[in-house]
């Protein structure tokens, strides 16, 4: 090793493994870079990043407040959750803000940054422009700001509530991602870490699109929300993009692997965690059966496939562009998810 790659060993970078491998394409660069450019989703970033333009969103702390839209929190809509003392309710609202905030943080910190780092330093070894590199940088530093605005907005709300946050060790996208990668093979759970980052920056814009902007949840969420949205919208840019000269370094065998781990991976970033769910609605005093009626109603099998679905069509199509799901192998595995290969025809 040489270089700065040689300096980041021991350090949490995400690399490549490179050893005997032939490519299906050699080129210096992506084929879509070498014809036509690398235009930088990241061009307007100095007027328009979170980081760089907006203000430390401040919780004012109104008593009438509430924390999370009841329009995103499926379990509201069920009448034994309605039935829960009002003080309840706003506490059911406020931890589910603290699981988006912590979801949000370890996703950006953990596994984004990971992947961004290497890109940028070369450590991840795909052959994309100066330029590009250059925008990987800013894209860690938006996912550090996002990190720090969701761990203030927490605190902040903590001290205003007075609710300690009920969070789980390890989130249940992170543990997902461990198992997948545990029944993987070494030489592939670097690449599939890879994968499940460029799956997540193009499914986490689609999912911050569904957060309405509800007058009556707290301006400080509601702006943090938005910040988050719209660096995101050029992090989804990038990574499309970087999917596609990623893709031309992969050899057959590496492809055919892509196609089925991405289904799981898109299952492992949305699926919701109904035990925690479970838990914290026994943690208000409804009884096993409610609980799991409850859960039964608001979070069928086929809702949550749907739902999958929907938000995952932008992902489905970079990856059936590429022709990921080319094989038989790989359709089965979207239809056991649910999910379908995705075209503009």
């Amino acid at each position: 090793m040489s270089g700065i790659v040689g300096m980041l060993v021991g350090s949490p970078v995400l690399c490549l493994p490179n050893a005997d491998r032939t490519a299906d394409d050699e080129s210096p660069l992506c084929p879509v870079l070498d014809r036509g450019g690398y235009r930088s989703p990241m061009r307007s970033w100095d007027a328009r990043a979170a980081v760089r333009t907006t203000p430390r969103r401040l919780i004012e702390g109104r008593e009438d407040t509430l924390y999370f839209s009841p329009d995103l929190v499926p379990a509201t809509a069920h009448p034994a959750v309605q039935k829960l003392p009002t003080i309840l309710f706003r506490q059911l609202l406020v931890q589910h803000l603290y699981r988006y905030l912590d979801f949000t943080a370890k996703l950006e910190s953990v596994v984004v940054n990971r992947a961004a780092l290497g890109i940028a330093t070369g450590a991840i070894e795909v052959g994309i422009p100066p330029e590009m590199r250059q925008d990987a940088y800013k894209i860690y530093c938006d996912e550090a700001y996002h990190t720090v605005m969701s761990v203030d907005l927490a605190h902040q709300v903590e001290l205003v509530t007075g609710v300690p946050p009920r969070l789980p060790d390890c989130p249940s996208f992170l543990r997902r991602l461990g198992e997948l990668q545990d029944a993987a093979p070494d030489r592939d759970r670097a690449l599939m870490e890879l994968v499940f980052v460029i799956v997540s920056e193009t499914l986490i814009s689609a999912t911050l699109q569904e957060v309405p902007d509800h007058p009556d949840v707290a301006p400080a969420v509601r702006q943090v929300i938005a910040d988050h949205a719209i660096d995101e919208g050029r992090h989804h840019a990038f990574f499309a993009v970087f999917l596609k000269a990623l893709w031309g370094r992969l050899t057959s065998a590496e492809r055919l692997r892509v196609g089925l781990w991405v289904p799981r991976l898109i299952d492992a970033f949305l699926r919701p965690d109904l035990h925690a769910l479970a838990a914290e609605l026994a943690g208000y005093g409804l009884t096993a059966d409610d609980v799991h009626e409850v859960i039964e109603n608001v979070y069928p099998a086929r809702v949550i496939q749907a739902d999958q679905a929907r938000m995952s069509r932008q992902t489905l199509r970079y990856f059936t562009e590429l022709g990921a799901f080319s094989s038989a192998e790989c359709v089965h595995e979207l239809h056991t998810y649910g999910l379908q290969r995705v075209t503009d025809t």
